[in-house]
């Protein structure tokens, strides 16, 4: 058995993987674990059981096992899947975790390269042919349009290695600025809120498990019952004492847990969560209730925060925000007794992506930040804020270059010494590296644009690693006209995802379980991805690919294939920034008790991180063989002392609430609101090829109020029409009291007429570039009713195309 990580989230459960031999019997499949089915009413019952369940299964003497029947090409017909004990999931899995090693016997697992030819159709390619191909048109795209004419678009699923040596290539070997990835869909303002309130972006700067001993913690927009179920336990002191609070215009899974006293859950009008922490924030300076000698010792701009949001009492915010303002009141002084301050034993504010993938998200996240501040939160042992990273690297993959503005270590591409620093390292002249490109939503709206006003002519050629933009962009369908416009589309990927159909080339490369690596925790905690399985005959990683094609471009930056090595350089890219990493290495991740190290963590005096150093292999891996006492012991907790800024103190910044970029209007007179499912993951590239996990969620569906319901004269199960200025898709209609009246919920899994991201708005926030994926104004009708001319006029199709979206794989 192998000791590894599920491939998911980025609470990155631990489990253990390995081969059975045909002889042995099936264990118990243990899929209840982690929730049931979707989220009708009573969905209490079932998060409520994801909670036992899982401390059940961390409790037992031996761990418990699921069968994966998977036929992997040279390999193994049968893997099975324990979980193993962890600080974050004490081994509990939910359902996609123990189901997780069905994926890699895929029956469509690419273990060729493709090649689209002249008739437009994708066919089995050698790997010399394909990689010749692509390094001819990224020559000829770059003499002809420029360098930034080839774009790279990354993901948050990526390992560290692999993430670090992509915006190395993109920047090295392509010369390009135009690289960013999915995690600016995920994480970005949760960052820029908290690089400029903090000057440090780790998603929760603090062990998850120090949720377990609080007095109160206030979750907005995430839910974690269907996203992280393993991820409930540590919520379970909060419940016991009344304190857990869920701010979530749809009652959750989550948000059921605060019934029966555990604790409050707020529904406000869609759009709406800044006001209500504005109002909360009110409520704590109006009565009293912040922690003076922390704001003063620890922060500067309280003053000002303070003024803006006396505009902002209760009774006025339950105007904009539908809830009551004694419930403000009442969630303000719970927080607050919770808090050191205060006398309790401790509070956290979390946000999610329902809060921050917004227009105004960035702000939202500020708001969160000023309330935690206000009641001296941050920095305290058993206190603080954080956000809840989504992506299973969401973490580590924002951190070493993969973003459009970024260097190495969490630095600046635009800092000159950062320039100097990493140019060393990897061997090339400062002035070579590209400055900041465009990030991920205006990089998709340019791809193949030509030039403007004042504008540059779009990419002409991308390369997509990790991510499933078909599915996941917001206006996908814009998107997906954009990718087929393009002159040059490559991608890798394992399976043959709905943008991978789209490419000209397909690269297969190798899964989880087939490859080495680390990956960042949402909690900031280093961890290594270990090799289970040999990955089938024809497919390779990532990094071969990166060197190969480095070679053939005529790039004399090397590109290292061993993972272990391409960290050891990545920790000396990472030395003295932000996220440094430089006291790490696979040997010490694998030597050490502890269950992996958290950022910072800094190479000891003794053993510096020289970027003179030009090659990985120059520098001796700092292992746990090492003087113990000289390495550094890692950071689980930041900001303990100080703040990363340069007076040490935190920024309180003034915010205010603008609204959602696509309002209610009279021919939208609706909210819609999107998410996910527990069974699902993303864009579903995965869990859609699991057949337990489809059979349990098979295809989309629009949650609608039965008061709603019956006055559109929908009924259960009936096809619903969803229709924005951006298009219109149809649906299955649940009818539910889990949704406001004025709300409709679609999970955003699926490809096809029922993708609920054809018809999001891709606006974006103005600071950290992040799509309002979360919210859009949206007409509601019984499918086949009869749409007016002005209505039917505004809804686009996709641009055609003579790409197919078949292929021709040797059987």
């Amino acid at each position: 058995m192998t000791s590894t990580h599920c491939p998911y989230c980025a609470l990155q459960c631990a489990m253990s993987l390995g081969p059975v031999p045909d002889a042995v019997p099936a264990p118990a499949s243990h899929l209840a674990v982690g929730g049931g089915p979707g989220m009708p009413d009573g969905a209490g019952e079932t998060a409520a059981a994801a909670m036992a369940a899982n401390s059940a299964a961390a409790a037992e003497d031996r761990p418990r096992g699921v069968l994966a029947e998977a036929t992997i090409p040279g390999g193994p017909a049968r893997v099975v899947v324990h979980g193993r004990d962890f600080p974050t999931n004490k081994g509990g899995l939910c359902q996609k975790g123990w189901t997780s090693a069905s994926v890699l016997g895929a029956g469509d697992r690419l273990t060729t390269p493709l090649v689209r030819g002249a008739d437009g159709e994708l066919r089995a390619a050698s790997w010399d042919d394909a990689l010749d191909l692509i390094a001819e048109r990224a020559t000829t795209i770059a003499a002809e349009h420029g360098q930034d004419a080839v774009a790279v678009f990354g993901g948050g699923g990526l390992t560290n290695e692999k993430a670090y040596a992509l915006g190395k290539f993109a920047r090295t070997v392509l010369r390009t600025a135009n690289i960013d990835y999915n995690g600016r869909f995920c994480m970005a303002s949760a960052a820029a809120g908290a690089n400029r309130a903090f000057g440090l972006d780790r998603g929760l700067p603090f062990p998850l498990a120090d949720l377990g001993g609080a007095q109160a913690v206030i979750l907005l927009g995430s839910n974690l019952a269907e996203t992280m179920p393993p991820a409930l336990q540590h919520l379970a002191g909060a419940r016991e004492r009344g304190g857990l609070i869920v701010v979530d215009p749809r009652r959750s899974a989550t948000a059921t847990l605060t019934a029966d006293g555990a604790g409050v859950h707020l529904q406000p009008v869609p759009g709406t969560d800044l006001v209500v922490l504005l109002a909360l924030l009110h409520v704590v300076w109006a009565e009293g209730l912040s922690d003076a000698g922390y704001l003063e010792s620890r922060t500067t701009g309280a003053d000002a925060v303070r003024r803006s949001v006396a505009a902002w009492w209760p009774e006025r915010a339950e105007q904009v925000c539908g809830i009551d303002a004694g419930e403000l009141r009442r969630v303000a002084r719970l927080l607050a007794a919770a808090s050191p301050a205060g006398g309790g034993s401790g509070a956290y504010i979390l946000t999610g992506r329902g809060v921050e993938q917004s227009t105004q998200g960035t702000a939202t996240v500020t708001a969160a930040i000023n309330l935690a501040l206000a009641l001296g939160l941050p920095g305290r042992v058993g206190s603080g804020y954080g956000a809840v990273t989504g992506q299973g690297n969401g973490q580590g993959g924002r951190e070493h270059g993969q973003k459009a503005d970024q260097l190495p270590g969490y630095r600046k591409i635009d800092d000159p010494a950062a320039r100097e620093h990493v140019a060393r390292v990897w061997g090339v002249d400062p002035a070579s590296i590209p400055g900041p490109g465009l990030p991920a939503v205006e990089l998709l709206r340019r791809l193949a644009a030509p030039a403007g006003a004042g504008t540059p002519a779009g990419p002409r050629m991308l390369f997509v690693h990790g991510s499933n933009l078909v599915v996941s962009a917001p206006n996908s369908t814009r998107v997906t006209a954009n990718l087929q416009a393009l002159d040059f589309l490559v991608v890798c990927d394992f399976v043959p995802s709905e943008t991978a159909l789209l490419a000209d080339v397909i690269l297969p490369v190798t899964q989880w379980a087939e490859e080495e690596g680390t990956m960042t925790s949402l909690e900031g905690r280093v961890i290594r991805r270990r090799k289970a399985l040999a990955a089938p005959p024809g497919v390779r990683s990532e990094l071969d690919i990166f060197a190969d094609l480095a070679a053939r471009l005529g790039s004399p930056v090397h590109f290292g294939t061993d993972p272990a090595k391409v960290f050891d350089e990545l920790a000396r890219a990472s030395a003295g920034g932000p996220a440094d990493y430089s006291g790490l290495s696979h040997a010490r991740l694998d030597a050490e008790s502890e269950p992996g190290l958290f950022w910072p963590c800094p190479a000891p005096p003794a053993q510096p991180a020289r970027p003179d150093q030009a090659l990985a292999q120059d520098r001796p891996a700092i292992s746990g063989q090492a003087d113990q006492a000289a390495l550094h012991p890692g950071t689980p907790r930041t900001f303990l002392d100080s703040f990363p800024t340069p007076d040490g103190r935190a920024r309180m910044i003034a915010v205010d609430h603008v609204g959602p970029s696509d309002d209610l209007r009279p021919d939208a007179p609706l909210y819609l609101i999107t998410g996910r499912v527990l069974q699902h993951y993303q864009s579903g590239a995965q869990t859609r090829r699991v057949s337990e996990l489809a059979a349990a969620q098979p295809g989309p569906f629009v949650e609608i109020h039965p008061v709603l319901a019956l006055t559109l004269g929908i009924d259960e199960g009936a096809p619903v029409r969803l229709a924005t200025a951006r298009g219109a898709i149809v649906a299955g209609a649940r009818l539910t009291t889990a949704v406001r009246p004025d709300t409709v919920f679609m999970p955003f899994h699926w490809s096809g007429p029922g993708s609920v991201n054809r018809i999001t708005t891709d606006a974006t926030d103005p600071i950290s570039g992040m799509p309002e994926f979360k919210l859009c104004a949206v007409d509601v009708s019984l499918a086949g009713a009869v749409v007016p001319a002005r209505d039917a006029d505004r809804i686009s199709a996709p641009a055609p195309s003579t790409r197919s979206d078949t292929l021709e794989v040797p059987r």
